[in-house]
């Protein structure tokens, strides 16, 4: 069982990023998976869940409009879409299938 996610870096205030987290040793289309972040010094933070088997999408407040969640079964794997960032969307993001987590990808936003 292993999520490996992807596509971090470095951008600029109001800038993108889409991450990816691929998935294996399970049956991906089966679970609600979940992207999570932790901020230096903060706790881990819950940001966006899409459920199984309804596929209902829900975002915490600090994300609703500017981020998007989404999966391909087909590719067992899923996607954060992160439009117009912000500094405070600084934080290692972690997907999360609920029984196990990926090791985390680095998003930093800055001038």
């Amino acid at each position: 069982v292993q999520l490996v996610e992807s596509g971090g870096g470095l951008v600029q205030p109001g800038g993108s990023l889409r991450l990816s987290c691929a998935a294996s040793g399970f049956t991906f289309s089966a679970y609600g998976m979940s992207w999570y972040r932790q901020a230096p010094g903060k706790e881990r933070e819950w940001v966006a869940t899409i459920t199984r088997p309804d596929g209902n999408i829900i975002y915490a407040d600090s994300v609703k409009g500017r981020f998007t969640i989404s999966r391909d079964n087909a590719k067992n794997t899923l996607y954060l879409q992160l439009n117009s960032l912000k500094p405070e969307d600084t934080a290692v993001y972690y997907c999360s299938a609920g029984f196990t987590w990926g090791q985390g990808t680095q998003v930093t936003v800055s001038s």
